[in-house]
């Protein structure tokens, strides 16, 4: 097996395990439901996920890249993005519902975010004429699409569900490309840990805008602040790392593709731990996502007609972490790759 290609599976292979983790969200919720104000659902994730990453980077010495980027205006439209993100997602699921919320944001993953790679970071932008890459993507997104939609309870968008639901992949998209953009030449710890840790306290200053208000912030039971460590520790932290250590390995469109198989993972884990069985329709839709993934995947390997130098992330470059760069010219990496 050649180097790329073995670059590119282990990339997969992250992916996979990220789509897995960010799956396990909508349960973490609903063992913390009823009881747990939404406004705690907003702010604690996303502070013990930032926290956990700030450590990492300062593990590795990239603490004061962190307050650095409190400074720079780029970091704080990275910090908008991830509260709109959440924010868009909250106000969706209350005005449009969880199923169609779970619509927009495979919306944000399997298909903003690799247009916004091409247009914005000038990545993979061959795979754009690619058939196999085109109708592999659209064959995934449809089955993945397939097993949301199969429990019959999507709705129409009315209201101000109207207004919030183009923020949903918007935001999605936005917040992972840009982060892609500036991980090129930045270690990622300290990127994301600004960004998460920074958006949790921002959703914790306008608690009192949202449901729940400052007083839900208040945790009193072990079971509730557990289950949101777990929810901190896994769907906002460990799902991140191995997201972006796919990307440093085969750049951002690859990973994405796999973003397909959140639905898959939840209908499973559903049926495991809810007893909830999918339907028929729901069922059919595993075997089409799964296969419009492995057409895309093989698509995605297709070699790109111009110099690797020519794209900004290198067609499949590594994140800055990741980069063999000359001694001096960049901190400690906290990413390392055979």
């Amino acid at each position: 097996m050649s180097a790329g290609h073995s670059s590119s599976g282990l990339s997969a292979l992250l992916a996979i395990g990220a789509a897995f983790l960010w799956s396990t969200y909508f349960f973490f919720v609903l063992a913390m439901t009823p009881g747990t104000a939404p406004s705690a659902l907003m702010a604690y994730p996303f502070l013990i996920g930032g926290g956990l990453y700030i450590a990492w980077a300062v593990w590795f010495g990239h603490g004061r890249l962190v307050l650095q980027l409190y400074r720079e205006p780029a970091a704080w439209v990275r910090v908008g993005l991830i509260v709109l993100m959440q924010l868009s997602v909250l106000g969706a699921t209350y005005t449009a519902g969880a199923v169609n919320t779970s619509l927009l944001s495979l919306l944000g993953d399997a298909a903003m975010t690799p247009l916004l790679a091409m247009i914005v970071l000038r990545e993979g932008r061959h795979r754009a004429r690619s058939p196999l890459f085109l109708g592999g993507l659209t064959t995934a997104a449809s089955g993945a699409a397939l097993t949301i939609l199969a429990g019959g309870t999507v709705g129409p968008f009315h209201g101000w569900a109207l207004v919030i639901a183009p923020f949903v992949p918007l935001a999605v998209g936005a917040f992972f490309v840009l982060s892609a953009r500036e991980g090129q030449h930045r270690p990622t710890s300290a990127l994301l840990g600004h960004s998460t840790f920074t958006g949790g306290l921002v959703c914790a200053v306008i608690a009192g805008l949202l449901p729940g208000g400052w007083s839900g912030l208040v945790l009193t039971s072990p079971h509730v602040i557990l289950l949101m460590i777990g929810l901190g520790s896994t769907s906002f932290f460990v799902a991140t790392v191995l997201y972006f250590a796919a990307i440093a390995r085969s750049g951002i469109i690859l990973p994405t593709l796999f973003q397909v198989l959140i639905p898959i993972f939840t209908l499973g884990l559903a049926a495991l731990l809810l007893h909830q069985i999918p339907t028929p329709l729901g069922l059919l839709g595993i075997p089409i996502a799964v296969a419009g993934g492995v057409i895309a995947y093989r698509g995605a390997l297709a070699p790109a007609p111009l110099p690797p130098s020519t794209a900004l992330l290198d067609e499949g470059g590594a994140l800055a972490p990741d980069r063999p760069l000359p001694a001096g010219d960049r901190p400690p990496p906290d990413v390392r790759t055979p």
